[in-house]
């Protein structure tokens, strides 16, 4: 490492740690790349691997750390029930934020330089108590209280942890100052690419894209912890897992995400990217999944996001779309979204966006079908920060 290097990872880390004494109640991948950013993006300059097309997904490597890339997420939403019907929807994300590259890194300098960021963000819906609990940590990892990869955990701060417990599953646990999870995850259907040809395009031009694939469905089963009582719970659960360096396009402003699990065994993910003009980026797209796992690529033409009610919240004074009707002409599908719960916003200060658990009411070939899912929106209450422009 050079001195000028040395230096900056100093500055990095010492910032790093007022930072990390901070305990507070945020959470989700928008918060990553704000905090890492105002960390160390300004201090230290790097070369960084990009999502380019061809990339070999090969599992169980893909679901390891991709340390050649600067922003990578572990992310967990799902639905739950106890046995009283009680529903519950829970998220659980680990973070990792390059700060060098792995083959930048000297193993030989302090611990303290920071390498990696780590975060980790946990929130529960309490559904029929109507109450919405978050809270994040973060960690340096220095004392290998934090890290990605290690053994068989994939992602760990403290008690928070994603471990493989068998090649088809997982177990992830979190503890908060309200409530907490000990669930096992068994896959239901192999992973989803999402993209094409390796890649999931952000923004015109190619410039700006991830590697993206999800587990779409994990039978879900444990126990989760709201407010001292405990109870058994079971569900399904979503999986992302997402690797990048690139930024998004200049003039988007937010985006709108979307994830369904549908009773008769199929999903749908959907994303669009909202443009300054208040246009939709042509580089959006989504994945239709057939019950039987097989996967269709949709492009931005081939469905369509319209929002049918806007909430508006009290604390910020953003608007968000929080009921969506939905259409995929392709699949003969036309779909409601309504929000279990109307406030699940997340308020970070200088950044807030909403993010929650959601109800679809779809028809499908004459049939009427439910789902459950989530849905993320971002940039309805005020602008994305610069630093934002590395998710979806």
């Amino acid at each position: 490492m050079s001195n000028d290097s040395s230096v900056a990872a100093s500055l990095c880390e010492a910032r790093g740690g007022a930072w990390i004494r901070r305990r507070s109640h945020v959470t989700h991948r928008a918060t990553v790349t704000v905090l890492a950013a105002a960390l160390c993006l300004l201090f230290m300059a790097a070369d960084w691997k990009t999502a380019q097309p061809g990339w070999h997904y090969e599992f169980p490597r893909d679901h390891g750390p991709h340390r050649e890339f600067k922003t990578e997420w572990w992310y967990f939403t799902g639905n739950l029930f106890d046995s009283e019907g009680h529903r519950f929807g829970y998220e659980l994300t680990f973070f990792r934020h390059g700060i060098q590259p792995a083959d930048k890194r000297d193993p030989n300098v302090s611990r303290f330089i920071v390498d990696d960021l780590k975060f980790a963000h946990f929130a529960i819906t309490d559904v029929s108590g109507k109450t919405f609990r978050f809270q994040q940590k973060m960690s340096r990892g220095a004392f290998g209280e934090a890290g990605f990869g290690d053994a068989t955990r994939l992602a760990f701060i403290d008690d928070w942890s994603l471990t493989a417990t068998g090649d088809r599953e997982w177990a992830i646990t979190a503890t908060s100052d309200s409530g907490a999870i000990r669930l096992q995850l068994r896959f239901a259907k192999d992973p989803v690419i999402h993209g094409e040809n390796g890649v999931s395009v952000k923004a015109a031009g190619g410039a700006s894209a991830s590697h993206y694939y999800s587990i779409p469905r994990l039978e879900t089963s444990g126990e989760l912890t709201l407010f001292g009582k405990t109870r058994p719970v079971q569900g399904d659960t979503w999986f992302d897992h997402e690797w990048s360096s690139s930024q998004l396009g200049r003039g988007e402003i937010g985006w709108d995400w979307l994830c369904l699990q549908f009773d008769d065994g199929a999903e749908l993910m959907l994303y669009r990217m909202r443009l300054e003009t208040g246009e939709v980026e042509p580089s959006s797209s989504g994945t239709w999944i057939e019950a039987d796992g097989t996967a269709l690529h949709l492009r931005a033409p081939e469905f369509k996001m319209t929002p049918t009610e806007i909430w508006k919240s009290k604390a910020s004074r953003g608007r968000y779309p929080i009921e969506w009707r939905v259409e995929v002409p392709g699949k003969g599908i036309s779909l409601t979204v309504k929000p279990v719960l109307e406030d699940q916003e997340l308020k970070l200060g200088p950044i807030t966006y909403w993010e929650g658990a959601v109800d679809a009411t779809a028809s499908r070939a004459g049939k009427t079908v439910r789902g459950r899912g989530y849905l993320e929106l971002t940039g309805y209450a005020g602008q994305l920060n610069e630093a934002l422009r590395n998710s979806r």
